[in-house]
Order: structure tokens, then sequence, then C-alpha cells
């Protein structure tokens, strides 16, 4: 060995000698180093440590005890150790000090071992066991965090012999469990002859109990929360003496709030965890929503992880999504269908579901469609579907059935005594415990069942275990239903996709009519009228109409201009034509007559020198798309009826669905009049196109008429910037939109009563669909106003934008001049009607009287004239005079 440094040897040297003779230094501060010593070299050690926090005495303490017990023999076990080095010590500030150390401390397993550490040093005992009470209120149990553990074992030792078997003692049973039920102290000196003693461990340990003391630890309220017990002494005492049971008591009243903190901690530290796993599965949710069997094998590996069970389960309800359900739907009888229906989605409202034949619950299995397993350290689920026979005979499954019929948590703590209580005679497949909890998404309907198999060391799953796994099941619930939702509406798309297929080759002009088209000569703008506001419609016939829309492109260049083949052009007015319903008004003619004002705008009213030739198109466009696909009822219709379409669009709804009919016919195979057109030049007609389209929402010129009133008369001649020209054409598109009221008298009173016919259809289909009262322009039973109606049209919507348009362009003066004209006879027939005229015994409204020359039709009209001063007189008309006949 080498000799020690001497005093002038150096630090070098000392510390060489050190490293040299390990043993022996650590052999010295066992036995001969001083407690103020240790304590320097322990902060010396760990400066960090001993800086921040203050130094447990518990520790210093428990070394002390070691340093002054002699070697452990492998052979006998040491039953007495002396003090050396403690006597010393104040008792009542090490008492205080050890109250303060366990009160600091917030983990419960250091802190079980502290209070075993502490009592053993207050009472000189030789070892003991540390319980904490667990369980519901009828069923409590003492659960060992320290069993039979000697003085100085130490805190890895002591949990290291406690994760190898575990100890549950019920209250009442034995001397624990006896001092937690009666919340007495129990004080022994001779073991073996007391009958609630249990000698087996002693048998197995070798190990000779002679003295127990054994006392309640309770919190604030008086609870039990613990049972400590020590056994002998070390000192040869032949009792636990007065004393040793005042400062025990002492002491584990203080344990008691420290449990109970360290309690509340483990708690607090669990229910973090828990919301981290739950803001995880939050996440899965979204990132696995195009994989059912990836988001459910997560939440299942996450609930077996948190949960330490040995399988988990989710069995997933037949939901009428698949193909093979639906078509047996479709084929299945009306009452037949509608008794699956009420019947097959289980709620759950708070309460359990129960049936009022109870015995034939356990009876009923549910068409599980798909069952997800996960077994013990499984990275994968495996998948399956089963038959209703592996449902019928698999005990597992029936038990999932039972959950999802009643629609209760199940907590099964024996799985074999509650399937002969339910008179089942199915295998437990090596279950022993089971959690089910049925699973149901936003509706409260139960679409699945989740189901844990075997809690770690065959114990039943806790109350705290419900709580975890019922947020479990409602993640799963949101991320199975989302994940369906998903896939609904992935199939949807799918099919919509078809659908629009069929529709695009249904809706597409035939190349028989295409080429017969483009064939045929195309008269000048001159025979239809194509350049005056007088345009009539009236004799043209349906292929006549087409023609005058070829024209129109053709006197405006586009189809050489932006290279648009021709052919394509004829088979796009044919297409557009054809996706125009037969209603009574907004129909293909009424198109047709916007497109030709905009057209006279452009040409008559020298529009065009305020547009480039891209907006030209568009606006073209624009108009003969504006109201494709119109339904004969206006928006408030579809969001009175709660319409799909209103469902898409919340605003502007059929304005939005005619551009999307138009986009979906360019995008038609041979039906694209753009397709020459640069990106850019694409987008830019596209959007001159869409706002157009929308700006025929008379909601939408309300909003934007007082701006550009407001330009105009601050004397603005400068439409080129790009919101400026959207709003000049937004107003162009509401005056050809409403130019009706702006054609020759006869022609506007005959488009005026197919207007009026329209909206008397909707009012008719508000009154029996809705039992609703239409508005007075759409009340078939106050058509006698319609003239009245029309003079307020005009005077609010009409003339304001075409006197401001005519002012500002002097070219479209006469579409204000008709309107005035047309202003003037409404007015004298609503004169007319004041004075008591109406028409009887006609469904629609008819031609005025004054239009009527043929005698026999007149005779076929009875005419009842109510004078405002004589009401109940009755008169004819002579279809020869003008004058009342008496």
């Amino acid at each position: 060995m080498t000799p020690p440094p001497t005093a002038v040897d150096e630090l070098e040297s000392a510390g060489s000698w050190l490293e040299e003779n390990q043993d022996l230094l650590e052999t010295w501060l066992r036995e001969h180093a001083s407690a103020e010593l240790l304590q320097r070299v322990q902060q010396a050690v760990t400066p960090n440590v001993s800086s921040t926090r203050r130094t447990s005495i518990t520790s210093d303490l428990f070394q002390l005890w070691l340093a002054a017990s002699p070697a452990k023999s492998d052979h006998q076990p040491q039953h007495v150790r002396p003090r050396r080095n403690l006597d010393s010590l104040d008792d009542s500030e090490i008492f205080m000090e050890l109250i303060r150390d366990v009160a600091n401390e917030l983990d419960i397993d250091v802190l079980c071992h502290k209070i075993f550490v502490n009592v053993c040093l207050l009472t000189n005992a030789d070892r003991g066991s540390l319980f904490l009470a667990k369980g519901p209120t009828n069923d409590r149990y003492l659960d060992a965090k320290l069993f039979d553990v000697r003085h100085d074992t130490t805190y890895e030792e002591a949990i290291n012999q406690l994760r190898s078997e575990e100890y549950r003692i019920p209250f009442g049973v034995g001397i624990a469990g006896t001092v937690a039920q009666t919340k007495t102290l129990i004080n022994i000196k001779d073991a073996y002859n007391d009958p609630r003693f249990n000698s087996e461990i002693d048998f197995k340990t070798g190990y000779r109990t002679k003295l127990i003391l054994c006392m309640p630890i309770c919190n604030y309220e008086g609870d039990v929360i613990g049972v400590a017990q020590i056994i002998n002494k070390t000192d040869d005492s032949e009792e636990f003496s007065a004393h040793d049971v005042d400062v025990f008591e002492r002491y584990l009243t203080f344990c008691g709030i420290g449990i109970q903190n360290a309690q509340l901690f483990e708690i607090s530290v669990l229910e973090y965890r828990r919301n981290q796993i739950l803001l995880n599965l939050a996440r899965s949710i979204f990132e696995e929503q195009n994989n059912l069997e990836c988001l459910v094998t997560k939440i299942m590996k996450e609930a077996q992880d948190l949960l330490k069970c040995d399988r988990c389960a989710v069995y997933l309800l037949d939901l009428n999504c698949c193909e093979a359900s639906h078509l047996e739907r479709i084929l299945e009888r009306p009452d037949r269908l509608l008794a699956i229906e009420d019947g097959s989605a289980n709620k759950i409202n708070g309460n359990a579901i129960t049936d009022s034949n109870q015995n034939s619950e356990t009876d009923t299995f549910c068409a599980f469609q798909t069952v997800f397993e996960l077994r013990a350290a499984g990275a994968q689920s495996l998948v399956s579907r089963p038959s209703s026979f592996d449902l019928k005979t698999s005990t597992l499954a029936q038990i999932a059935s039972y959950t999802a019929f009643t629609g209760r948590i199940l907590n099964i703590p024996d799985v074999d005594a509650w399937l002969k209580e339910n008179k089942n005679n199915g295998d437990a497949e090596s279950a022993k415990t089971i959690l089910c909890m049925p699973i149901v998404n936003g509706k409260k309907d139960i679409i699945g069942v989740a189901q844990l198999i075997n809690k770690a060391n065959g114990v039943p799953f806790t109350e705290c275990d419900i709580s975890l796994f019922e947020a479990f099941a409602i993640f799963c619930g949101l991320g199975i239903h989302n994940t369906q939702m998903y896939e609904s509406a992935c199939k949807l798309m799918a099919k919509q996709k078809v659908a629009l297929e069929c529709l695009s080759y249904h809706a597409t002009a035939s190349n028989e009519t295409t080429e017969k088209l483009a064939q045929e000569e195309i008269p000048s703008a001159e025979v239809y009228n194509l350049h005056n506001f007088t345009f009539i419609d009236f004799e043209l016939s349906d292929d006549e109409t087409c023609k005058a829309c070829v024209r129109m492109f053709l006197e405006c260049n586009l189809v050489q201009q932006f290279h648009i083949p021709y052919e394509v052009l004829c088979r796009w007015i044919l297409s557009v034509k054809k996706n125009y319903r037969p209603v009574k008004y907004h129909n293909w003619r009424h198109a047709l007559n916007v497109a030709q004002t905009m057209f006279a705008m452009f040409k008559t009213g020298k529009m065009e020198r305020f547009m480039s030739d891209l907006e030209i198109l568009g606006m073209l466009v624009a108009c003969l798309c504006h109201d494709l696909d119109h339904r004969g009822t206006n928006n408030a219709f579809q969001t009175k009826t709660e319409s799909p379409l209103a469902i898409l669009y919340s605003t502007s709804t059929m304005e939005h669905h005619h551009f999307d009919q138009c986009v979906m016919i360019l995008n038609t195979e041979s039906n694209n009049i753009f397709q020459a057109l640069s990106p850019d030049d694409y987008r830019t007609v596209m959007g001159v196109v869409e706002a157009a389209i929308l700006s025929t929402d008379l909601a939408m010129y309300f909003k934007k008429r007082n701006k550009f009133l407001e330009l105009v008369e601050n004397g603005e001649f400068d439409w080129q910037s790009k919101d400026k020209k959207e709003l000049l054409c937004g107003m162009m598109m509401t005056a050809c939109d409403v130019s009706a009221i702006a054609k020759p008298w006869d022609v506007q009173h005959r488009v005026a009563k197919l207007v009026a016919d329209e909206f008397f259809d909707q009012g008719d289909m508000e009154k029996l669909q809705l039992k609703e009262q239409p508005v007075a322009m759409m009340d078939r039973e106050r058509k006698d106003e319609l003239p009245r109606m029309q003079v307020g049209f005009i005077d609010v919507i009409c003339l304001p934008l075409y006197r401001v348009l005519s002012e500002t362009f002097p070219w479209m003066k006469p579409l204000y001049t008709q309107t005035v004209e047309n202003r003037q006879h409404w007015q004298d027939l609503a004169e007319k009607v004041e004075m008591g005229l109406t028409w009887i015994d006609h469904d629609t409204i008819d031609k005025p009287v004054e239009a009527i020359t043929d005698p026999e039709e007149m005779d076929k009209i009875q005419l009842t004239v109510q004078s405002l001063k004589n009401a109940r007189q009755s008169i004819f008309f002579s279809p020869k005079t003008d004058h009342k006949q008496e």
C-alpha cells in the first residue's frame, strides 16, 4: 500500500493517493467520518443541489444510520442496530425537521420511503410496511407501497422488492386491514398469539416477528388514506412503549398531510400527461383522417400504454355506409326499412338505454362491421370483418354487443363470474377483467364499442381508468366520425364527378345540331334588328335565336380576334341554350334579349369604346349564361326551402349557380370558346364573366348603385381603372337584365305577364310547401295590383339607372325614353284598377281589356266593375263601345 502523503505534499499527490485507495477511503468515511464531514463531502460533490434545495435530513440521518451499522451478513438477518453519532441530536429538532422534509416531498414513492425511514428512526423499529388506501367506497383495500422492508433498506431496493409481487389487503382483514377499518392503532407484544397475524411472510423469509405497532394515516378530513406498520425493536425492548406510540401517532398525523399533497400532485401530473395524450389524439384525428386503421391503431396504442392493459379492441357498427348495405337498403321494403332505421342506432341521452326484456340483452348481438384489435406489445392492429357466426360465438364480441345495445359503460372485474351471472356459457378467451365503453358521434349515436382487456397484474379497472378511457372513447368517436365523413366526402366527390360527366354529356349539344348550325348561313345583324334597343324575339324560331347569337360574336369580331373555332362557338351556343329550363320567363329567350341589349349598348350605345375586346367577349358570354339552369324561383325561395343550392351558397345563391353552370359548359369537351387564350387572358375573361353574372343579383345592384351615382355626379369620365370598370360593367348588366321594361309597350306588356306568371307560380309553391303567405308581387290573389307594382319597380330600379346612364352616355337615351313611356302606360292601368276594374275566372293574368278585339273571346269574359261609390253594382263591357251599359 502506498504511504499517505505528508503535509508538505501538493494537492495532486493527495488526489492520486485517494484515487489509488478508493476502498480504504470508503471504509473510513463509513466507519470513522463525523456527520459534519459527511455533510461537507456531500455538499462538495453536489454543490448545485445543495445551493438550490434544502438538504434532506432524512437522507442525512439515513446515511448516519447506515454508517453506524455494522456490515450486513448474507447469512443471518441483523435485528439490532446501535445508534452512533445520533444521541447528540435534539429529538424535538429532529422531529420537526423530519416533518418539514416529508411535507416538501411530492414524489409519492420517495415520500413513503422517507416516512418509513423516519418512523424506524423515531421508534427504533427494525422493519415494517406502509400501505395506501385505494378502491371505491364499497370496496376499499390497502395497496402496499413498502412491504416488510428492513430499516436499512435503500429506496431502490425497497421499490425493486415491491415490483416483484403486489400486496393487497381488504379493509377489515388482518392487522393492517382492521386498523384501516376501525381507524384505531394496534400494539401487539406477541404476534403469534394474535389470530389476526399472518405468519406466511415469516415462513418465507425466516424472520421472527414479535412486536407489531400498526396505526392509521388519516387526512385532514379524518378519512383513512394509509396504514403504517412497524415490527420489532432494534434495542431489544420487549414492546413498543407509550413514548413510541405517542411519537408514532404525532408523526403520522403530519405524514397524512404530506401523503395527500403527494397524491394530489400525482393526480395533477397524471392529468397533465392525460391532456398531452389527448392533444396528440386530437392532432391524430386530422393527420390520419384518410386512414381509419392508422387512426384507430394510434388511439388504441395510447390507451393501452396509459391504462396498462394487455389488449385493446374497437368494434365498429355497420352504419349503412358501404355499397352492400346501400344496395340492401334499396331492395328492402319501405315498411321494413323504416323499422330498421328506427331501431338501428342507439342514442346516449345521459341515461343507460334499457330494454323491456332484460334477459335478452346478452342474447342480442350487434352487426359489427369491423373489429380492430391491438395485442400486448403490438405495433399494428389486427383488422377483421367478422361474420354473424363469428359475432355470435365470440364472448368478447357478445360483451361488446351488450355495451352497444344498452349504451352503458361496462366494467367487469371478473369475467367468468359475470358470464355465469348473465347465463352466458361462452369462453372468456383468457380475459380476466374487461372495461367496455360505447363510442358515440356528435349526434350521440352509438357508432362502436371500445374494449380494454386484462388490467396489468390482474387488478380490476378503477374509476380513474374509466375516466381516462371515457376521454379516449370520445376522441375515438370524433376521429372515427371525422374519418367516415372524410370518406363519405371523397365518395360524394367521386359521385359528383361521375354525375358531372353524365350531365356534361347530356348537357352538350349533339354533333348533328352543331354541324347543322355551323353549315347554315347566318343572316346579317340588320335582318334581326340586333343594333336597335327595340329588338323583338317573338317572331324568331329557336334555330334563328342561335343564329342571332352567332351573328353578335361575328359582328364584334370576337371569333377572329380570339381564334375561336367556329364549330366550337356553335356547339357552345347550342349547349348554353340546352341548359336553360323551360320556365315562363327566365329562359333561353330572356338570355338572348339580355345579350342583344348588351350588343346594342356596344354598337348603338357606343360603349365598346370604353371596353377592351376581352371585356366585350366576357360581357357577351356573361349575358348569355347569366340565368343558366334557372328554376323559376328566386334566392329567397332557395333560402326558405333550404335547398342544396342555398347550402352551397349563402349569398347570391342562384347567381353563383349560374356561374358554376357556365364554367361547367366551358369545361366540357369541345365547348371551350376560350381555349386559344393565354393563361393571363383566361383569368381576366373569367373574372369579367364571374363579376358580371354576380352583379345581376339586385341585392348587389343596390349595394353598388350609390357609389356609381356618386362617381357620375362628380363628373367621372375615366372608367379604365379596375374598380371603376367592374362597377360600370355591373350597372350595364343590370340595365340589360331589366331591359324588357324598355321595349315597345306591346312587347313590354306581354313580357310583364310572363314575369308575373313565373312569380305567381313561386307564390303558389310557398303557400303549398312553406305554408306562408307570399309577398304581393308573388300572390296570385293580388294580381290586380300588377300595374301599381310595375310603376314601383320602374321608379325604384329602372328609371334611376337608365337616367344616369343616358346622362353619362347619351347614346343610350332610347332606353330611358321608352321606360318613361311604359311607365305612363302602367300608371294608366293602375288608375283603372283603382277605379274598380278587376279580372275574375282567370288563374293567370290575361291580356288587358282594351286589347281584346275578338267578339267571341269577349263573350266568354265576364267583367265585374266595383265602383268605389257603389261596390255592388254589376256592369258588362260592350266589345264595340267604351261606355257602360246598365
